[in-house]
């Protein structure tokens, strides 16, 4: 059984590139709202949700695809198959003039409400720690 595709579009209120482009595309960008903790050894990220002497989560990820002020693709190391990734895209809205985001990502059928939970909660994140 093949993973179900989840996708999520999110005007973002800025229309600047490169603001939004560090915020997708930097650990540090990625660590204000994907994760707790977010470090990168050349194309390798480390995302760590939870306080380390306590309960947390680790998982590796590998950038597979960047293109400046368009997108980023990371697969999960521990994963295989062609659904292992998730990508972030970012596209100027002709209407606002601001930037959506777009956010792919693969999950099990039995955990489809829980990913797009998680992914709404971090864009709720973002738009606090960012403003946009």
């Amino acid at each position: 059984m093949d993973k179900q595709r989840l996708c999520i579009e999110r005007e973002l209120m800025s229309n600047s590139a490169q603001i939004i482009w560090d915020l997708i595309s930097t650990d540090s960008g990625l660590a204000r709202w994907v994760a707790d903790n977010v470090t990168q050894d050349g194309e390798q990220l480390t995302f760590v949700w939870g306080e380390l002497w306590s309960h947390h989560e680790v998982r590796k990820g590998t950038i597979v695809e960047k293109i400046k002020n368009e997108c980023i693709k990371i697969s999960w190391d521990d994963e295989d198959g062609p659904d292992n990734f998730f990508e972030l895209r970012m596209d100027k809205s002709h209407i606002t003039n601001d930037y959506v985001l777009t956010i792919t990502d693969f999950a099990w059928e039995d955990e489809v409400d829980s990913l797009k939970t998680i992914w709404n909660d971090n864009l709720a994140r973002l738009r606090n720690s960012s403003g946009i």
